[in-house]
């Protein structure tokens, strides 16, 4: 569904942030993007809508090359959940329309009610403002905002880094659900290792902006002899090691 082929991104003054980075997402699956702070997670995260211009050729939606998209026409495609939910002011239901609306398209009363029940809210929640919602609360609205646009492609940046455990589970029990029922794409960026285990399929590691390895979560998180995964869920300073682009079993996926 989303392949990034050889993506570059650089600061206005040059500095790299991303670096030849290159991996896969197939349809319906969860990839996590794991890797110390400034590794570029975010960077790359929002290359894939546009909120970063990326070069074109490097990243590609369904075979299309998504620098010659129209921008809302994308983002209507791949929807993004914030680390804070930063809804906007007004109700609940106002939140969910406004996607849409932009598509000059306006959600009826149940079609509103729909989208809640698909991120777990009751139907009361609609005339509620948005500003009287707990944390968990307003990051499935959030949620609920983006699936009202019908994406093909959810991309999550720390939804859960502000929230207490309870909703933390809550969150990623609703993203495996909106998976299995609408077999919904995501890439999802965390630094916690035990997240990306429980929610994602594969796991791309970023360090110092290159892909330091890729591949099944589990693989990944398991085999011992990945040493720099390892050396980093231990809560070593990985940036200070040599990185081997594209990850030492490169050459096994080529």
């Amino acid at each position: 569904m989303l392949e990034i082929r050889r993506l570059t991104y650089a600061t206005a003054a040059g500095e790299p942030l991303l670096k030849d980075v290159s991996f896969r997402v197939e349809p319906g699956a969860i990839v996590t993007l794991l890797g110390p702070s400034g590794s570029g997670k975010s960077t790359l995260l929002r290359t894939l809508n546009r909120l970063n211009e990326p070069p074109a050729g490097s990243v590609w939606l369904d075979g299309a090359d998504i620098t010659a998209m129209p921008v809302v026409a994308l983002r209507r495609a791949v929807g993004m959940v914030f680390q804070s939910a930063a809804l906007f002011d007004g109700t609940v239901a106002a939140n969910i329309r406004y996607g849409p609306a932009l598509g000059k398209r306006e959600l009826s009363d149940a079609e509103c009610r729909e989208l809640l029940a698909q991120v777990g809210l009751d139907e009361a929640f609609l005339d509620r403002p948005a500003a009287s919602l707990s944390g968990g609360q307003a990051q499935r609205v959030a949620f609920a905002r983006a699936l009202a646009n019908q994406p093909r492609l959810l991309l999550l940046d720390e939804p859960t880094s502000a929230l207490d455990p309870a909703a933390t589970l809550t969150i990623e029990r609703l993203v495996l659900g909106l998976r299995a029922r609408l077999g919904l794409t995501c890439v999802w960026v965390t630094h916690n290792i035990e997240q990306a285990r429980r929610v994602s399929d594969q796991t791309v590691l970023l360090v110092g902006g290159v892909v330091a390895d890729w591949g099944a979560t589990g693989h990944l998180l398991d085999e011992d002899h990945h040493d720099l995964i390892r050396r980093f869920a231990v809560g070593e300073d990985v940036t200070r090691l040599p990185v081997q682009p594209g990850g030492p079993h490169a050459a096994e996926r080529a």
